[in-house]
């Protein structure tokens, strides 16, 4: 997301091109009844280096390799990065017309949404040439994938399942929690039957019941940035738009990456 779009994202997202994401409105669910989500407590494991370029709307960690996905016009790109030097090995750089969103990997492919372009890339995993394009009627945010069916969120409190053949929407399903429906749902990653996600300008990190779209619970990641061997000055960051956002998940070591948009660090945490 733009930064000149802040207060419409947070008061009320809405899609282009004629197909509107109602997702927020007519949400009246009794919260009476409806737990807080469990506070999920994190400890840091290692602190990466981070390209501060890279407007980050998507991070995956697949075959030991971390793949990033970027945004802005003339900015936009899909990379494969080094852990360790935080530089890229492999990138291809969209259209200059083209704002980049949510990346997921699905079969060994590549799929990337767009901001408001209304597109959906698919590339080759290995080449990055791209093999195929779908129309999507809504903003893109943040994508991800059940091993089934692809996740794709829009800004709004809703996570759609799509076909990843066709990418036709099979279900939808409205976030909440105690509160009530939670929108500005951002950068998503599936774990173990979970969906993780970004709240936009927020400093925490959801997890989702996808069946029932209910906020079991919540990382609270305040003065993450702060926590790294330079000198970093979070107002500055936070003004500019630059914020949380990215998720990747390693299995094998159970652990998270986590970064925002055009951070200096990229963190390894695992969850206590």
């Amino acid at each position: 997301m733009k930064l000149s779009t802040i207060l419409a994202a947070i008061i009320l997202l809405s899609s282009c091109g004629g197909q509107k994401d109602n997702g927020d409105e007519g949400n009246n669910k009794s919260t009476a009844a409806i737990p807080a989500p469990t506070n999920l407590n994190y400890s840091i494991v290692k602190v990466y280096p981070h390209d501060t370029s890279s407007y980050t709307q998507g991070l995956i960690w697949h075959n030991n390799t971390l793949y990033e996905g970027t945004g802005l016009e003339g900015e936009s790109r899909l990379m494969k990065v080094d852990l360790i030097s935080g530089k890229y090995n492999q990138k291809i750089e969209l259209a200059k017309e083209y704002f980049g969103e949510g990346i997921t990997i699905f079969n060994d492919k590549i799929y990337q949404l767009t901001y408001q372009e209304h597109k959906v890339f698919v590339y080759d995993l290995t080449t990055f040439k791209k093999i195929k394009e779908f129309d999507w009627n809504m903003e893109g945010w943040g994508l991800t994938h059940n091993g089934k069916q692809l996740i794709v969120s829009t800004g709004s409190s809703n996570l759609y399942f799509v076909n990843p053949e066709t990418f036709a929407i099979e279900k939808t399903v409205g976030v909440y929690d105690n509160n009530g429906y939670l929108a500005s749902l951002n950068e998503l990653e599936y774990v173990n039957g979970q969906v993780y996600a970004n709240v936009y300008y927020k400093d925490w990190i959801v997890k989702i019941n996808p069946e029932t779209g209910l906020v079991e619970g919540r990382i609270d990641l305040a003065g993450l940035l702060q926590k790294t061997n330079q000198q970093v000055n979070e107002e500055y960051y936070i003004s500019q738009g630059y914020v949380l956002n990215g998720i990747a998940y390693n299995a094998s070591s159970n652990s998270f990456y986590i970064t925002g948009k055009k951070w200096p660090a990229l963190y390894e945490i695992k969850l206590n």
